[in-house]
């Protein structure tokens, strides 16, 4: 790095700065520190972003008890005697913080064993291949937006009384009854949890269907098994306003053409993410944007600044996930040490919802292989009464798998329990790998296990 000029605002030189110093960045440090390149990293808050410090992480600590309660509620099928479980929510968090509390640190010892230089504060753009940040200027050959989410703002009046994600990991009060205002992955896997620790927990979603993105069928099973533990569902409903009432929550809505009043001690936003780009004055680097939305090409660069590249949740063609970050950070650094050759490929990637028991999936909805005209084999499958199932006493257990009848590759696959979130990944790697239905199903799996019922599902 090479500084001109003696003043505070003096021009410093690296090969690459990046935006964000979470998943999406650190992956692009591998590459571009092993060539020898100047990385400097800008964060405004802890390092490693949203998903190891405020998201999936520490969520998973809470998913982890609601399978635990889950278990402990099934324990009679099994002939063992248990009394009603009482979860200790303030020592839930705790706990969850105990696990959570050295990921910067620990982050941090890594950059700098990188020899990445990492500076805290807000970037901006002050010139297409210059940011600043703080009373510091610096300019580089290549600049990597990698500044993560933020929950999605909604246009609704008493908005301001909601909370986020970021409050429920923190709060060490169980709420008596929450309201999510919005049926997406946050909503449905923090409603689960609430509902087996004993909170009310009512889900309003604006779309005919939750998860609007996952397979009808799969969301039919989980809305099913949702409302067995007591979360109540409206979808199709518009929200009017949320206001103070009785020291708790309203929120007045309109279900199937007649007004609706809810009361909650919480109303969280559960509409899901958009890109944390709008503070960064993207137009005086150059760079194309559309309600948040970074255009870029097929090698993650912006369409308008080839100096500037975008990787993880400021993507907007992409899904928000935590590895798929990684993947897209570690593109963006060869590409920017080999030049623009790598493109990212998310056919093969699959997703979990961690609900208990979990949905998971991959590839194309049955919907979507219908449009895109493929002629497919549905294997669709309750799987209740088969043995594995019964003998875990699972609550819930289906499967689809999708195939393409020219090509006997597997299009799409997706589960509702059955440890489909491990299942999941065998039906990613076939993808992948060009793994036929048929060499799927003629594999011997170690007996007994959910995996060894790969072969019934085909």
């Amino acid at each position: 790095m090479l500084t001109e000029g003696i003043c505070s605002m003096s021009t410093e030189r690296f090969d690459v700065v990046i935006l964000g110093g979470g998943n999406a960045g650190i992956g692009v440090t591998g590459p571009v520190r092993r060539a020898g390149m100047s990385v400097a990293m800008i964060e405004s808050h802890d390092l490693g972003g949203t998903c190891p410090n405020r998201g999936c992480t520490p969520k998973k600590v809470l998913v982890a008890a609601g399978h635990a309660l889950h278990e402990i509620e099934r324990a009679g099928v099994h002939h063992i005697a248990v009394s009603k479980p009482k979860l200790d929510w303030s020592a839930l968090i705790d706990r969850e913080k105990d696990l959570i509390r050295d990921i910067p640190k620990n982050l941090a010892h890594s950059m700098a064993h990188r020899s990445v230089e990492v500076i805290r504060g807000h970037a901006v753009f002050t010139g297409p291949n210059a940011i600043g940040v703080g009373d510091r200027h610096l300019e580089a050959s290549h600049i990597v937006i990698a500044t993560g989410s933020k929950p999605r703002p909604l246009p609704i009046p008493g908005a301001e009384h909601m909370i986020t994600s970021d409050e429920m990991l923190t709060e060490r009060d169980q709420p008596g009854s929450v309201i999510f205002v919005g049926g997406g992955v946050i909503s449905l896997e923090f409603g689960h949890v609430y509902a087996r620790a004993g909170t009310e927990v009512t889900i309003l979603e604006a779309l005919p269907q939750l998860l609007p993105a996952m397979d009808a069928d799969a969301v039919a099973h989980i809305q099913n098994e949702s409302e067995r533990i007591g979360i109540r569902i409206r979808t199709g409903v518009k929200v009017k306003c949320i206001e103070p009432a009785n020291n708790r929550l309203r929120v007045i809505y309109n279900h199937e053409g007649k007004e609706h009043a809810a009361e909650a001690d919480r109303i969280v936003n559960g509409a899901g993410r958009v890109a944390n780009v709008d503070a960064l004055d993207l137009a005086a680097g150059n760079v194309d944007y559309s309600n948040g939305r970074v255009a870029v090409d097929s090698h993650l660069r912006s369409t308008s600044n080839p100096q500037v590249y975008v990787c993880g949740d400021a993507v907007p063609v992409s899904p928000q996930l935590s590895p798929i970050a990684t993947y897209e950070g570690d593109i963006v650094g060869r590409n920017i040490v080999e030049g623009p050759k790598y493109s990212p490929d998310y056919a093969s990637m699959a997703t979990s919802v961690y609900t208990v028991p979990a949905l998971a999936a991959v590839g194309l909805t049955e919907a979507a292989t219908k449009q895109k005209g493929f002629a497919v084999k549905v294997h669709s499958n309750d799987m209740l009464g088969w043995f594995s199932a019964r003998t875990y006493a699972e609550t819930v257990a289906w499967s689809k798998i999708i195939v393409d009848q020219a090509t006997d590759r597997i299009l799409g696959a997706h589960f509702v329990g059955h440890a489909g979130q491990e299942l999941v990944n065998i039906f990613g790697l076939a993808m992948r790998f060009g793994i036929t239905a048929s060499q799927i199903k003629d594999y011997v799996y170690a007996y007994p296990t959910f995996s060894s019922d790969i072969k019934h599902m085909l």
